[in-house]
C-alpha cells in the first residue's frame, strides 16, 4: 500500500523559507514522478513542481520558478520542497504526490495524472 506522509508545513512571515518533506512508503523499486500541489481556499489544486524519481528531470510552473526547488533522497525515500521567498500568495495546503508518468518531470501534468496523494501540510505566509 502506497502512502505519502508531508511535513514541515508551518507560519512564516514574507520573505521567509521553509522545507517540506514527503516520506514515502509502499512505492520502492518504481520510477516515475512525484510533485507538489498546493490549493487554496476556494481555488484548483495547482502543481509547483515535479520530480522524475529515476533522474534529475524536474519541473516548475512561472509561479514559483527560482522560489521552489524541488529534490530528493533516493535512500530515504523522501522527497523534498524548499520554498524560498515566499509570498503571501503562497499560502495554501500543500501535497506530494507519486505514480504520474515520466513527462510529467518536464512539463506540466494535473492532478489527475498522479495516483496517489498525501493528506498535506499547511503553508501560512504572512505580511
Amino acid at each position: 500500500q502506497v502512502q505519502l506522509v508531508e511535513s514541515g508545513g508551518g507560519s512564516v512571515q514574507v520573505g521567509g523559507s521553509l522545507r517540506l518533506s514527503c516520506a514515502a512508503s509502499g512505492y520502492t523499486g518504481k520510477t516515475g514522478t512525484m510533485g507538489w500541489f498546493r490549493q487554496a481556499p476556494g481555488k484548483e489544486r495547482e502543481g509547483v513542481a515535479s520530480i522524475y524519481t529515476g533522474g534529475r528531470s524536474t519541473y516548475y510552473p512561472d509561479s514559483v520558478k527560482g522560489r521552489f526547488t524541488i529534490s530528493q533522497d533516493n535512500a530515504k525515500n523522501t522527497v523534498y520542497l524548499q520554498m524560498n521567498s515566499l509570498k503571501p500568495d503562497d499560502t495554501a495546503m500543500y501535497y506530494c504526490a507519486t505514480g504520474a508518468p515520466d513527462f510529467c518531470s518536464v512539463m506540466y501534468c494535473p492532478p489527475w495524472r498522479y495516483n496517489y496523494w498525501g493528506q498535506g501540510t499547511q503553508v501560512t505566509v504572512s505580511s
